[in-house]
């Protein structure tokens, strides 16, 4: 296990399962021990992260990279949870960050283990594969890697109906609050193939817990907001923890 310091708080790296795993301490952990799950790229355009973790959440990443969010992938991510909450003590239901593709786990998840998934923020995301890596030349690889996770040839794929835009009325259904940032001007991820197409379909099948927020002219990075605080203001509002200034 590798030990140092982050943003002040101790940070812990370690192999568990065979996956790299992350976890950091904050200096004083709320009631209940919250924690922010990264599902890909800790430490990438952390700002909300970072503002959390001062609040004294827990941050979390299990790798399961370059699968997807594949059947696979969910059950390995599972199982960390599973040891974190059991060894830790920590909350069961953590807020789960899906950061570009990592926006197939993090729904994925959520859509497999709704009782476990206190909430969803998703930035800039993956919600259709077909859309990225499929239609993406310059991502011949992660497509063929996507292929390879799912066990799809890529006929398969274009059929397949279970991506997470073609789950958003399940998600609606589920009531799980979701905040998606994202940059309307996205040339990696289209806005209007994942964000725009999943929430027309949320929105149809009647869900309410479904907030956006767009960035004019922005492409996929950067990630995140400059000012993070409607990000956190929205995660505690949706996990029902007092802010800070409600605190008595």
């Amino acid at each position: 296990m590798r030990t140092e310091s982050y943003e002040g708080c101790t940070k812990r790296e370690f192999l568990l399962y065979g996956r790299k795993t992350i976890i950091v301490e904050p200096e004083h952990a709320l009631p209940g021990k919250p924690w922010v799950w990264r599902t890909e790229f800790f430490g990438a355009f952390p700002s909300a992260d970072n503002a959390l973790l001062k609040l004294g959440f827990h941050l979390a990443y299990h790798s399961a990279s370059d699968m997807y969010g594949c059947p696979e992938a969910i059950a390995m991510l599972e199982h960390f949870r599973e040891w974190f909450c059991d060894t830790w003590k920590m909350s069961p239901r953590p807020v789960l960050f899906g950061f570009s593709r990592g926006g197939l786990y993090a729904v994925n998840y959520a859509l497999a283990h709704p009782k476990h998934t206190g909430a969803l923020y998703l930035d800039a995301p993956v919600l259709d594969f077909r859309s990225w890596p499929g239609k993406n030349p310059l991502y011949a690889r992660e497509w063929q890697e996507c292929l390879a996770s799912y066990r799809m040839t890529e006929e398969e794929a274009r059929a397949y109906r279970g991506t997470p835009l073609d789950s958003a009325g399940e998600l609606a259904a589920l009531g799980i609050p979701t905040l998606i940032v994202a940059g309307e001007a996205d040339t990696v991820v289209p806005c209007a193939e994942n964000t725009d197409a999943f929430e027309r379909a949320y929105r149809a099948a009647g869900g309410t817990a479904l907030s956006t927020i767009r960035k004019p002219h922005c492409d996929h990075h950067p990630h995140s907001l400059a000012d993070p605080a409607p990000i956190t203001a929205w995660i505690l509002r949706a996990l029902e923890i007092p802010a800070p200034d409600d605190k008595k």
